[in-house]
C-alpha cells in the first residue's frame, strides 16, 4: 500500500473514531438535568395539540431507534413531540428523559407529564399524559396509539412520572 494511501486510511480512522465518539457521548448519561418550561397556553390547548399530534401519527409503526413516519420508538416519539410541538428539547432516551424534570405521584398527573413503566430487564417505556389515565405512547405491537394506566399490562408495569412542563 503506497504511503499517501495509509494517511488516508489513517484520517478516515481517526474521522470514524471521533465521530463514533460524539455519537455515544451525545446518548450517554451525564448530570441530570431539569427541562422545566412554563405553557403559554392552557391545558385545553395542550390537550388540543397532542390529541392533533396523535391523529398525525396514529398507527405509525414501532421500530426500536426510529425518528421518523416509517418507524419510531417511544422515546424518540416524546423527543420529537416535544421538540416540535412544545419547543421544548428533551434527551432522546427513555433512561434519560426520566432523569429529567420533577417527579410526581401518579394520582398529580397532568397533561403533558412524562409516564414510565419497567417493560423488561433494564428497559423503560415512555408515554405522554393526556387526560382521564390516558396516555400517549409507540406500543410495539399497536404503533402510536393511546392507551390506558388501568390497562393490567401497564397498571403492573407503571415505574414513575415526571413533570417537564409548569403551568
Amino acid at each position: 500500500m503506497s504511503l499517501p494511501m495509509r494517511f488516508l486510511i489513517g484520517d478516515l480512522k481517526i474521522i470514524a473514531l471521533v465521530f463514533a465518539l460524539a455519537l455515544l457521548t451525545a446518548c450517554s448519561g451525564g448530570q441530570k438535568r431539569t427541562a422545566s418550561i412554563s405553557l403559554s397556553g392552557s391545558e385545553a390547548a395542550l390537550k388540543q395539540t397532542l390529541y392533533g399530534h396523535y391523529r398525525e401519527w396514529a398507527s405509525i409503526p414501532y421500530q426500536y431507534g426510529g425518528l421518523s413516519k416509517s418507524g419510531i420508538d417511544c422515546s424518540g416519539f416524546v423527543y420529537l413531540t416535544f421538540a416540535k410541538k412544545l419547543g421544548v428539547h428533551l434527551p432522546r432516551t427513555s433512561d434519560r428523559q426520566a432523569q429529567t424534570g420533577k417527579p410526581i405521584p401518579q394520582q398529580q398527573l397532568r397533561t403533558g407529564d412524562l409516564v414510565f413503566f419497567n417493560t423488561g430487564p433494564q428497559q423503560h417505556h415512555v408515554g405522554i399524559y393526556i387526560e382521564q389515565r390516558r396516555f400517549l405512547h409507540v406500543s410495539t405491537i399497536k404503533g402510536v396509539a393511546i392507551s390506558s394506566l388501568d390497562n393490567q399490562y401497564w397498571s403492573d408495569r407503571y415505574w414513575k412520572s415526571v413533570r417537564v412542563l409548569s403551568s
